[in-house]
């Protein structure tokens, strides 16, 4: 539980705004990843799907590409075709992948053209578009970029394992396409439905069928970065809607899949353990004198060729680890690291965290005493509960040995429905929400604030006490919840899938008011 005084907490959120908040969830987290955008994942959600009708499947949602702001023409933000994007699943609590799925991305560049050159010739365009587009998906003869992708299953090692590419169920191709970023409402005056379009029933080898979608999204994770970079100008114990979202007038890139729950799950229980990585090529060699392709010259040189052994560069699972806990000096090589590895690599930076530290030395505030076995559950092993008096596990059984950072779900804790979820999650008694997996709606920044000053240390067993007896749940604490000051509200997301709302356009107005029939 929560407790201590008000002035104890504004002081430790003080000290501690400018490490938890100054990345965002794990945008621009590391040194290497802010000079590559493309591959730099932000947030990772997987969860229950709670869509009327789908209680059956998980959702997964893989976020990259940080910051976009809508306007960003003419190129806006595709995905890397040199790039290797990847979701791995460990079904039996060993840490390490038992299936992956692979996202490759194809590039076709049409090369519009007009015929105003001095004898009539064609003379190439330098925008994406010389049209409306949509709103179907196959409404493309304005569109001068194609993107496609191929969706790769792997049981097994990722790299040496049984893969099969995924089929697209709609045309029995095995290639499924991206929709244009939003441009604006002159270019796509419908981009809800001309996204929605883009929404592909997916055969996944060895399983049934789920439902597969990549494209660009409304940024849906909440945080106020420009009052914690003023020296956390706010109140920390203060209404926690006191402040505007700072990254709410931004887009990302989302790669969501939907999986049957019973093509995740394993003979080891009903906890599986996620996350997503992006490698790159390890070697890259610069062109000098670069042309870009076109459907007319496919094989023109273009500024880079790349080759060799994938390379890792991003990592992500539960939030705001590699913000958090990690220090400087290994953000990089947690990034380009395996959860199998983490005991040996990273195990002091959970047990003996420096934010602790810091606070006790500079402010003098109580600060739970080390080894944090608190925050290696929350971070590394997954936390355990008490729910109407038994306990109830967020974590593999105890007789598997294997431990490592991963966003951890109960897939035997059915969905909640959107209208009665808490962004509190699990610090609510809401068993559906984050760090039982995470939503979209939970409030992981304020839920770590709170973990992280000692909100699960309480107890000497690491055990949250939750009744949910058919009653209403409830904040479980003695004291206000420490918060940032942004606070996301249900009609900022989607009730169906992908979840995350309509990007914002980058002319033309909002995102379409007709979205609100889908919350």
């Amino acid at each position: 539980m929560i407790k201590g005084s008000a002035a104890k907490y504004a002081a430790a959120l003080l000290a501690a705004g400018t490490c938890l908040g100054a990345q965002a969830s794990s945008h621009r987290e590391a040194p290497f990843i802010t000079e590559q955008p493309k591959v730099d994942g932000t947030d990772f959600y997987m969860f229950r799907s709670y869509e009327p009708g789908r209680d059956g499947f998980v959702t997964i949602l893989a976020n990259y590409l940080p910051l976009q702001d809508p306007y960003g023409g003419p190129n806006y933000f595709s995905m890397d075709p040199n790039a290797l994007y990847e979701v791995m699943i460990d079904n039996n609590g060993d840490a390490v992948e038992d299936i992956t799925f692979q996202f490759r991305f194809t590039n076709t560049y049409k090369g519009l053209s007009l015929p105003i050159g001095p004898d009539g010739s064609d003379v190439a365009v330098p925008l994406l578009n010389i049209g409306g587009i949509g709103p179907n998906a196959e409404d493309t003869d304005n569109l001068g970029l194609i993107e496609s992708y191929t969706l790769t299953v792997v049981r097994g090692d990722r790299r040496s394992g049984t893969a099969e590419l995924a089929t697209n169920m709609d045309d029995g191709s095995t290639t499924f396409t991206k929709p244009v970023d939003n441009i604006g409402t002159k270019s796509l005056p419908d981009y809800e439905t001309y996204a929605e379009d883009h929404i592909q029933t997916v055969g996944i080898p060895g399983c049934s069928e789920g439902r597969v979608f990549v494209g660009q999204r409304k940024e849906g994770f909440v945080v106020n970065l420009g009052e914690v970079f003023d020296l956390v100008n706010l109140n920390p114990l203060g209404a926690r809607n006191a402040r505007p979202n700072t990254i709410g007038n931004k887009n990302v890139t989302t790669m969501a899949l939907e999986v049957p729950v019973d093509c995740l799950v394993s003979d080891g229980g009903p906890i599986v353990g996620g996350w997503t990585t992006a490698s790159l090529r390890q070697a890259r060699v610069l062109n000098p004198a670069p042309q870009g392709p076109t459907t007319e010259l496919p094989d023109t040189k273009g500024p880079a060729v790349e080759g060799g052994a994938w390379t890792q560069v991003s990592r992500l699972g539960s939030p705001l680890v590699n913000e958090v806990v990690i220090g400087v000096p290994d953000k990089d090589a947690f990034n380009a690291s395996l959860p199998k590895d983490d005991l040996d690599n990273f195990a002091t930076y959970v047990t003996n965290p420096t934010l602790p530290v810091l606070l006790n030395v500079l402010f003098g505030v109580e600060v739970p005493a080390t080894p944090r076995n608190d925050l290696v559950a929350a971070f590394v092993t997954g936390i355990t509960a008490t729910v109407n008096g038994a306990p109830f596990n967020f974590t593999q059984p105890a007789d598997q040995t294997g431990v490592g950072e991963m966003l951890r779900l109960n897939t035997a804790v059915g969905p909640v429905p959107a209208a009665e979820q808490s962004d509190l999650g699990f610090l609510a008694c809401d068993l559906g929400g984050f760090p039982n997996g995470r939503r979209p709606y939970d409030d992981v920044t304020d839920i770590a604030l709170n973990v992280a000053l000692g909100a699960i240390a309480e107890n000497p067993n690491n055990l949250q006490t939750c009744d949910v007896s058919g009653e209403t749940p409830v904040v479980v604490n003695e004291g206000a919840v420490v918060n940032d000051g942004a606070k996301g509200s249900p009609s900022d997301y989607m009730t169906v899938f992908p979840y995350l709302a309509t990007p914002l356009p980058g002319a033309g107005g909002s995102a379409p008011a007709s979205v609100a029939a889908l919350r």
